[in-house]
């Protein structure tokens, strides 16, 4: 079966063969160049961080948190690694275009990208608030820009043959959300993107989400509805019994990015301590 060719690109018939990387421990990421985005805060910071502690060189990709940006490409040089603030608005295929150029150009070709950046539409606290522009704005950030990113990094990794490309999800791809019905739906459609692609950069770009569940951030202890009763709540319906901190998912990520998960491809991951198991 023929899932699909670039102009010029050759058939695969035969079985292709793939070498694990040779590293030091703990430096999965060795002389490699990866992309975040969403890195000036949260998650997004912590995913640049670790790779960087890893061996890479990371390009800090941001919308509104330059500062943050600014911060987390300094603590990355300062280990020795390179690293670049990179303005972004993801929703914009021509920015991303741009950004992505500039980056293959000054900083050098991509090996790992990682599709951070999201809205989780968090102001809205019931489908009875939702509108259109939030609907638009959601979709545009959790659907559109990684599409846009996945297009343009993967076209380009596919001509090197090389490549890895995390998308972050979230276990609402299981649960729906009846607070933000346009939330679930755009990472619900993150999961066809992510096949759709790894089938058509097959068997060269590996593409796969990480799927989180709650994960006690600023931004959701700041909700209006993330009271004590509800945090008991899904306490008393996790069987591993905790919530994640933001740094617990940063090992799902760097797993996805690394050989480490060399045979998975078009998979999904949910790590939400078991919220979503069936009988939970």
């Amino acid at each position: 079966m023929s899932w699909g060719t670039l102009p010029g690109e050759a058939k695969i018939d035969t079985e292709v063969e793939v070498t694990l990387r040779e590293h030091p421990p703990a430096m999965r990421f060795r002389d490699m160049n990866a992309l975040v985005t969403g890195a000036g805060k949260g998650i997004g910071s912590m995913i640049s961080l670790a790779l960087a502690r890893e061996g890479a060189n990371v390009v800090v990709s941001y919308n509104k948190s330059e500062a943050g940006a600014k911060e987390v490409s300094d603590q990355i040089v300062a280990m020795g690694r390179k690293a670049m603030p990179l303005k972004m608005d993801v929703t914009k295929w021509g920015e991303v275009k741009a950004a992505v150029e500039k980056a293959w150009s000054e900083f050098g070709p991509l090996d790992v990208l990682v599709n951070n950046a999201g809205d989780t539409a968090d102001k809205q606290m019931s489908w009875r608030e939702i509108t259109e522009e939030s609907i638009d704005h959601t979709i545009a950030v959790d659907m559109k820009g990684p599409l846009f990113l996945i297009h343009e990094v993967g076209q380009r990794m596919l001509q090197r043959k090389k490549g890895t490309i995390v998308n972050v999800g979230s276990h609402v791809i299981v649960l729906g959300s009846p607070r933000a019905p346009q939330y679930a739906a755009a990472k619900s459609a993150l999961i066809g993107l992510s096949k759709s692609y790894a089938l058509a950069f097959a068997p060269w770009v590996r593409i796969n989400t990480a799927c989180p569940g709650y994960v006690e951030s600023d931004m959701l202890r700041k909700r209006k509805d993330w009271t004590p009763e509800r945090r008991k709540h899904v306490l008393d319906h996790t069987p591993l019994k905790r919530i994640a901190r933001p740094e617990q998912v940063v090992p799902m990520i760097l797993f996805l990015a690394s050989d480490d998960s060399i045979n998975m491809t078009g998979n999904i991951i949910v790590a939400d301590g078991g919220y979503t198991m069936p009988g939970a």
